[in-house]
């Protein structure tokens, strides 16, 4: 499996260049969000905020009204927490074009609380006009822009940095409002985004050698979550649906997805993988992951539970499929604050 090292600095300078309207800010992390490079090529274009994100969002909505795109940038609880008015009341209430991109969200960061985002696609879906997207892999990080660029108001990204995989064909890129369809199945439906996508790919592999047929969905739009394909898919599987996400259960693609469910009348069971409305601490990526059942050891067990069978599923057999040679690069780099 490909890995590709700072997919979205390199990417958005390329696609920037003929677009003078795209004004890059920084919320004092520069260098870990993969915009010193746009700043080195375009220094007209770049504006350093400081540590001042309310003042950061206030200045993206006086931008936009004047023809600019604001792009901006720092870690995701930085663009919400503390700065929701603004967020709010300069840029979503106008429905102005700026689009902010939040990196290491969720658990993919040893920050611990201060810093990991854990709630935002709950608190942002709630925010009118505001158009949520999670990348899952360079494919979809390198033709995110693309899709954005037609959305006529704001955009919330939650973004991947460092050296990433490649998961999905070039061929294939991100579509509005539409899930990727990775696998067909009859048992069981799964439904995976962001970083917890590779995890599931992992997990389903060694399913179906233990005889599991999964339909798997790699989904990347949030908001608006209306794509007539995964309501297909999550009313078809004979035992259940499952979501996989690196966010809270609740308010997240799992609450996405019961929402589709109750209002098309889809009796199936849902099991949802997530934080259980707890907190993380600071430790590394990969614990993180396991012990608060987010990776694909935890996909495994709750399909044992759905089937109600034990599949003797060992930590070995899913290390035989990891997806690519040098994993723990892409950890190591998530993780660096």
């Amino acid at each position: 499996m490909e890995l590709l090292n700072r997919v979205h600095e390199n990417n958005l300078v390329r696609w920037a260049a003929d677009k003078p309207e795209v004004v890059v800010f920084s919320g004092d992390l520069t260098g870990s969000t993969e915009i010193g490079l746009f700043k080195k090529t375009y220094p007209d274009r770049f504006f350093s905020m400081g540590m001042a994100e309310q003042n950061m969002l206030s200045w993206a909505g006086g931008m936009a009204r004047e023809g600019f795109t604001p792009f901006l940038h720092t870690f995701a609880v930085f663009l919400y927490r503390r700065p929701l008015d603004q967020l709010s009341m300069s840029v979503a209430y106008p429905n102005l074009r700026v689009r902010l991109f939040g990196f290491l969200p969720g658990v993919s960061t040893p920050g611990g609380v201060t810093h990991q985002a854990i709630d935002d696609i709950a608190i942002l879906r709630g925010i009118p006009n505001l158009r949520i997207f999670e990348v899952g892999d360079a494919t979809d990080v390198e033709t995110l822009l693309d899709v954005i660029q037609d959305v006529d108001g704001p955009v919330y990204v939650r973004m991947l940095r460092g050296q990433i995989p490649r998961l999905f064909p070039r061929s294939e890129p991100l579509q509005f409002d539409r899930a990727r369809i990775i696998g067909t199945g009859t048992d069981v439906t799964l439904l995976s985004s962001g970083l917890c996508t590779e995890e599931a790919m992992r997990a389903t592999e060694v399913l179906r050698r233990r005889g599991v047929s999964v339909a798997h969905l790699h989904v990347s739009t949030l908001k608006p979550f209306t794509d007539p394909t995964i309501v297909e898919a999550v009313s078809k599987p004979k035992f259940g649906v499952i979501t996989m996400e690196n966010h809270n259960v609740i308010g997240g693609l799992g609450t996405c997805v019961a929402e589709v469910m109750a209002e098309h009348g889809i009796g199936k069971k849902l099991t949802r993988i997530g934080l259980q409305d707890t907190y993380a601490h600071g430790a590394s990526f990969p614990y993180l992951m396991s012990k608060y059942g987010l990776d694909a050891m935890a996909l495994v067990r709750r399909v044992e539970e759905l089937l109600d069978t034990r599949l003797n599923v060992t930590e070995d057999d899913l290390s035989s499929v990891r997806l690519q040679e040098a994993a723990s690069l892409s950890v190591s780099q998530l993780e660096a604050l």
